[in-house]
């Protein structure tokens, strides 16, 4: 059965803006006004009235069905206004309002920038007679600068909307290989150890070296898949399945475990995240720490690992700061000390 494709979303500033700009055609009452009153025969009013119902049309359809031609829809609007100058003069500036809107809103970037300028220094031919109204500047201009204005804004929420789905797209990155150096950290450790223990076993205790390797093929197994599922975003961390990996871990490293607690004294809110926490910290452990004994400690407010290794010496390494983002981020803190020994906390709300 095929899944069913989404609906896609329309605008509804896309589907009904023309009802919105043709409510502003009223204010064409002044140029029509102007074509009927003047001095010119019939034939001649009757086409400036065609020209500015033309205008009004493609004006309309614009904002509608050629929305996607909104740059020649500009220049078209352009030569009716000014094929409309002959006839009722200087009172064509009066269509300039719709041409700089329709241009401040419509023309797509870089061009309605261009073309909104444009639009507004046309009212500055006006002044060639010297007797247009001034009301028009008090109205053009105003106009016009709030339709840039809202384009303005419009495009800068835009980048933000950008920017903030990059941060996202780099906070999951992050995340993704956050999980798999934890996943394979932890998974080739316990493969590297296992190896060891078999290449000591394999003369001394053929038996037990074969059920090594049989156990490094399914560690490695179970590595793919968990790899694979992080890659998906579809693992989840399981502290109980933790509890019971790390003492088997930190045998075959020759360390002895001790747990204090146990799952039920956890909050199971934040047993994902102490599932992780535990996880690098058996990592850190045998790869680094050359402890003999380590005591694990559970609470309902956290987790605490201690080793009584040689402690830490240095930067911190990727482990270490992908657990304290972590916890970081659910509210918790991390301390991590040292000397003698390693002690790992994490304290969470």
């Amino acid at each position: 059965m095929s899944a069913r494709q989404p609906r896609s979303v329309v605008d509804p500033w896309e589907r009904w803006g023309w009802v919105v700009a043709s409510i502003w055609l009223v204010f064409l009452i002044y140029p029509v006004t102007e074509a009927l009153q003047v001095d010119s025969s019939v034939p001649v009013k009757a086409l400036a009235l065609g020209l500015i119902a033309t205008y009004a049309a493609i004006y309309l359809l614009g904002w509608s069905v050629w929305r996607r031609h909104a740059l020649r829809i500009w220049f078209a609007m352009l030569a009716l206004l000014l094929a409309t100058m002959p006839i009722i003069g200087v009172e064509a500036i009066g269509l300039t309002p719709y041409l700089g809107a329709f241009s401040a809103l419509m023309v797509p970037a870089p061009w309605w920038k261009w073309t909104t300028v444009l639009s507004a220094a046309l009212p500055v031919l006006s002044l060639v007679e010297g007797d247009f109204p001034a009301f028009f500047f008090l109205m053009v201009w105003p106009i016009i600068g709030f339709c840039s204005a809202m384009r303005v804004f419009s495009e800068l929420d835009q980048k933000s909307d950008e920017a903030r789905s990059e941060l996202a797209l780099v906070a999951e990155r992050d995340r993704v290989a956050r999980d798999v150096h934890d996943v394979l950290g932890h998974s080739l450790t316990a493969l590297a150890i296992k190896a060891e223990l078999a290449a000591r076993l394999i003369d001394v205790d053929p038996d037990r070296a074969r059920a090594e390797l049989e156990s490094i093929q399914e560690t490695a197994r179970l590595a793919l898949a968990e790899v694979r599922a992080t890659v998906g975003g579809l693992r989840a961390a399981n502290l109980e399945a933790e509890l019971a990996a790390a003492p088997l871990v930190l045998a075959d490293a020759g360390v002895e475990t001790h747990l204090v607690g146990d799952l039920a004294d956890t909050d199971p809110r934040h047993r994902a995240l102490l599932a992780w926490v535990l996880r690098e910290s058996v990592t850190n452990v045998v790869r680094h720490a050359r402890a003999t004994r380590v005591e694990i400690r559970l609470a309902p407010d956290g987790l605490e690992v201690c080793d009584d290794g040689g402690g830490m010496h240095g930067p911190e390494g990727n482990g270490l700061r992908g657990m304290r983002e972590r916890v970081s981020a659910a509210g918790g803190r991390l301390e991590v000390t040292g000397a003698p020994g390693t002690r790992v906390r994490v304290v969470l709300p």
